[in-house]
């Protein structure tokens, strides 16, 4: 499957707008105490980017229940609270290309 920020995909026909899909993931990280802030922002850094991979795989998965094969225009938002909660919605245009 294409995935792409834009709204074209060089080389490609865009021959059935779809739909919109999203692909949201939420996780709750316990905050733990550390000294060092190194490991502090790794740890925030993979947190983020598993809660990324789990929204875009929900979003593929959206995209092919409405047979597309490539999702054009992604857009990602990213949420981190106080609390320790990260989300992570990805939206885009499910396409079918030639």
């Amino acid at each position: 499957m294409i995935l792409t920020t834009t709204n074209s995909i060089e080389g490609h026909e865009i021959k059935d707008y779809l739909g919109i899909v999203t692909g949201v993931n939420m996780n709750y990280q316990k905050g733990t105490f550390t000294f060092s802030m190194k490991k502090y922002y790794d740890a925030i850094g993979n947190e983020v980017n598993n809660v990324k991979e789990l929204a875009f795989q929900q979003l593929k998965e959206n995209a092919i229940k409405l047979n597309a094969n490539a999702i054009v225009g992604i857009s990602v938002d990213l949420e981190i609270t106080s609390t320790g909660t990260t989300t992570i919605s990805v939206t885009g245009t499910a396409v079918r290309v030639a």
